[in-house]
């Protein structure tokens, strides 16, 4: 059953099932997808700017011809943490005037020929640009935030989340969101003292405090896997909380 992971609820509460004993959530895109070049995913190999995960919605190649340079700006920087963000929004919008951009090698030519420390960077300059597109494009973040609420509704007492994530925008993520649901969190008004505040009963228990990193082993086998973080809890038997899922 293919879906989004904010509508894991209902696509299953609509095929008979209403609790499950375990969710994985494997965040990002596949290698598969990064390695074919029709996707629009991959900077490496030249393909059509698109990046979508589902075929509806604007497109990378929409965003990057239309949006204004401001904000092309802040997408790379919200969603890439890139410092040279302004530099790269300035570049792209100088490039786009000679006729749309419409290829990821144009794209990742653009930003690797503006970047200060350019093609000597110890990672490929336009990883961060990529991301960040690709981020706000299929909304990944609001996806993950409304994904960690669905898994909360479903997962049975005892039951196991387990999160792998790829960079530290999607861990903050996961990380604060089981922090806040296994540590119990003040309910009622923000002017009551702390007292008469009512702590909500955790609904997850940690596993493991801090995320698992893979062995030596593994990245030697598996390059693409040094940036993964795994996060596991356990469902408590205490009623789901407020969504808190969105953008």
């Amino acid at each position: 059953i293919e879906g989004r992971f904010g509508d894991m609820a209902r696509i299953l509460h609509e095929n008979g099932v209403t609790l499950v004993d375990g969710i994985a959530l494997d965040l990002g895109v596949s290698s598969m997808q990064l390695d074919d070049a029709a996707r629009g995913f991959s900077f490496r190999n030249d393909g059509p700017l698109d990046m979508r995960q589902e075929q509806d919605g604007p497109s990378a190649a929409d965003l990057v011809n239309e949006a204004e340079e401001s904000i092309l700006a802040d997408i790379i920087y919200r969603y890439g943490e890139e410092r040279q963000a302004r530099r790269i929004a300035r570049a792209i919008v100088a490039a786009r005037a000679d006729g749309p951009l419409t290829r990821t090698g144009e794209l990742a030519n653009i930003v690797r020929d503006t970047y200060r420390g350019g093609r000597n960077a110890r990672t490929d300059p336009a990883t961060k640009t990529f991301q960040a597109i690709r981020i706000h494009i299929n909304d990944e973040l609001g996806e993950l935030k409304r994904g960690l609420d669905a898994a909360e509704i479903l997962l049975a007492p005892g039951g196991l989340l387990a999160v792998v994530s790829f960079h530290s925008l999607e861990d903050r993520i996961v990380k604060e969101f089981l922090r806040a649901r296994s540590d119990g969190q003040p309910t009622g008004s923000r002017h009551l003292p702390v007292a008469d505040a009512r702590l909500s009963d955790p609904t997850f228990r940690l596993i493991k405090r801090g995320a698992i990193k893979p062995a030596r082993e593994e990245e030697k086998r598996n390059p693409r896997s040094r940036s993964a973080r795994l996060r596991v809890a356990e469902r408590s038997v205490a009623p789901h909380a407020k969504p808190a899922g969105g953008r």
